[in-house]
């Protein structure tokens, strides 16, 4: 990646991201539910980028970043590595542009996101389902064919793009008192802090993980990156640790990182589909659960919630429906 990509996106960057976007990002809708204001005392607006192409709103930071490409560099190719949304965001986002994908996933990822990239166009090449296999697959590919690399996350365009969600929904629902956003490896709720605190600087930012892969919150209090330790998550969006320019948006910018129970995850994600009749995945129901268990005081106040994917595995509902 070049400098520029290694340095943290300001405002302007998020700006110029709504303008690349335009045409190819849905403006996803926003929400309400009287049962949840009832239920915490808020009145909660939630940002479905469940709604958003590829059902997530990863695509904005993907496409974001291939569309800031010089078409030279983009007919060299997209690599990127992904077990789920980020590699169906690529694909997607390189295939509107015309370049040529290979998307990193492990060999034992869902059959259906494995079938979602490929109906996208890309090209997929399986790896062992670790860290260190990834990594080096994508050295192998990036050595043998060129191409530029989009990283899932720590990236300046992607942090940019993931920005743009919050900046919609600060222009829909203005005078937000408080904004939730889940973390894993900490892109989105980057673009987010970096939006809410230009727009709005006394409205909290605060990211929600689960207890079991509590990394964010650990890294939050420590003032450095703590690997995760744990992954024993149904949160499975939520599982990575925090990139380097993640972290010091976290640092800089957020006003608090919470966890949450298992339990609460479940409960909160049934309770969604039964309310309010849409599809959402576990890792987006965190921050709802963040509000039902009481880890954040909402009492009379405005929230938006980024609603973050709805992508649920139906190979695996089943076992998740035993579990609720």
């Amino acid at each position: 990646m070049s400098d520029s990509d290694r340095a943290i996106p300001d405002f302007a960057a998020i700006e110029q991201a709504v303008r690349r976007l335009e045409g190819l990002a849905h403006r996803t809708p926003i929400l309400t539910s009287a049962y949840f204001d009832q239920r915490t005392g808020a009145e909660l607006f939630f940002k479905c980028e469940n709604f958003q192409k590829v059902g997530a709103f990863k695509f904005r930071g993907a496409c974001n970043a291939i569309a800031a490409l010089t078409d030279q560099q983009g007919r060299r190719g997209v690599v990127t590595h992904s077990s789920g949304n980020h590699g169906q965001a690529v694909a997607l986002a390189a295939r509107l542009k015309g370049y040529p994908a290979t998307v990193v996933m492990p060999d034992n990822a869902a059959r259906v996101k494995i079938e979602a990239v490929r109906d996208y166009g890309a090209e997929i090449v399986f790896c062992e389902p670790n860290t260190p296999a990834r990594a080096a697959a994508v050295e192998r590919v990036l050595a043998e064919r060129g191409g530029v690399f989009i990283p899932p996350y720590d990236h300046s365009d992607v942090i940019a793009g993931q920005g743009t969600a919050a900046r919609e929904l600060l222009e829909d629902c203005p005078g937000l008192d408080v904004v939730i956003a889940p973390v894993g490896g900490g892109g989105l709720i980057s673009g987010t802090a970096i939006a809410v605190k230009h727009l709005k600087p006394d409205c909290r930012v605060i990211a929600a993980e689960p207890a079991n892969a509590d990394d964010a919150a650990r890294s939050f209090r420590s003032g450095k990156i703590e690997p995760v330790a744990s992954t024993t998550t149904i949160a499975d969006g939520l599982r990575t640790s925090l990139g380097e320019l993640t972290f010091a948006v976290i640092r800089d910018h957020v006003d608090d990182v919470v966890t949450v129970s298992e339990t609460a995850i479940i409960d909160a994600m049934r309770q969604v589909w039964e309310r309010m009749k849409i599809v959402i995945e576990p890792s987006c129901a965190v921050p709802l659960a963040a509000l039902l268990e009481g880890k954040i005081e909402v009492t009379g106040q405005r929230v938006g919630i980024i609603v973050t994917g709805g992508n649920v595995d139906l190979d695996a509902m089943g076992t998740l429906l035993a579990r609720i």
